[in-house]
């Protein structure tokens, strides 16, 4: 009786043996399409980011573009140069034609002022600084002792700047090289 029982113990571990051995193959060939599929579904999740990345970069660049050339008109109203021979005084009093100068530079910023979320922050602080710098150098010359009224102002204020290069041409060079890396 116990070899009986031996031998169907021997019997029944063989048998398990055997299913052992068919379930193997379909236990490994489980592993390896889990692990294929894993890396597919992967690499179809960063080819799908990719293409939308893309497609928003298709369609953010142009506006980034525009916010670069609304800023750069900006720098370009700005500068002392163009602004002093567009703003003309309407009296010579010295004080209401330095507020008019100070007042158009302000309204031309305020005006392109969103625009600093299409640029960089070093782009936009660039920008900002030049418009500080040439409301600083118009408070300065109408406080020069050759400026004693609004052409006098005028007249101080070009002379000065033939020579120099102003802040908002320092500001649009930089914006012109950050534009030129975007392609």
């Amino acid at each position: 009786m116990f070899v009986q029982t031996h031998i169907i113990l021997m019997e029944e571990m063989t048998q398990i043996l055997s299913y052992f051995a068919y379930l193997l193959p379909a236990i490994v060939v489980a592993i390896i399409v889990y692990y294929f599929f894993k890396g597919h579904i992967a690499n179809e999740e960063g080819r799908r980011r990719y293409l939308i990345q893309k497609e928003a970069q298709n369609k953010v660049l142009p506006m980034r573009l525009q916010a670069y050339e609304r800023l750069s008109l900006l720098l370009e109203r700005i500068d002392p140069n163009k602004l002093l021979i567009r703003v003309k005084p309407f009296s010579d009093d010295l004080e209401k034609y330095e507020k008019l100068l100070i007042q158009n530079i302000e309204t031309e910023f305020e005006h392109n002022v969103t625009q600093q979320i299409y640029v960089t922050p070093e782009c936009w602080n660039l920008i900002n600084a030049a418009k500080n710098a040439t409301i600083h150098v118009i408070r300065q010359a109408v406080m020069h002792e050759n400026a004693s009224d609004a052409d006098g102002i005028r007249e101080y204020l070009l002379r000065n700047f033939m020579e120099e290069i102003t802040p908002s041409q320092k500001a649009l060079a930089y914006m012109k090289k950050e534009v030129s890396e975007l392609f």
